[in-house]
């Protein structure tokens, strides 16, 4: 039987970090990155607002995309942390490169003007409108009879 860990979601995920050196389960996303596009919706009568955290990353490298009644928002970043000492020898470099996304689908009645999008300090705060199906009215249709 298995325990659930109190540090962690089960008591396996610590033998596999260590094992593999990172979860299996998780495809795009790892230790230190997980904070990257965490999403809070919050709906009031005629809206849904969505709040995204994108910390670290510039205005420029977001993108956001409304297709088939799915809207993706897209970043990337990409980082370059040289440090020379005062002969312009290395004394540390890092680089870092990701891209990320995320899809939702607000429905195939939205149409992209009437999403309104806003990016500051790192946080994207999208509202896009409930789009209320109207029930369809089925006509009769006669055969003209000569």
């Amino acid at each position: 039987m298995l325990r659930p860990s109190i540090y962690r979601e089960n008591l396996w995920d610590e033998f596999f970090d260590d094992f593999f050196n990172e979860p299996f389960y998780r495809t795009s996303v790892s230790r230190g990155q997980t904070d990257l596009m965490r999403t809070d919706v919050k709906e009031s009568d005629s809206e849904y607002e969505l709040t995204m955290n994108l910390p670290g990353i510039k205005k420029e490298n977001v993108k956001a995309e409304l297709k088939d009644g799915y809207l993706t928002i897209q970043a990337s970043t990409n980082t370059n942390n040289d440090q020379k000492d005062s002969s312009g020898k290395y004394v540390r470099r890092e680089r870092y490169a990701g891209s990320f996304s995320r899809s939702f689908y607000v429905g195939e009645d939205v149409k992209q003007e009437d999403i309104k999008a806003k990016f500051e300090n790192g946080t994207l705060v999208l509202t896009v409108p409930k789009k209320v199906q109207q029930p369809v009215v089925e006509e009769n249709k006669y055969i003209a009879i000569e």
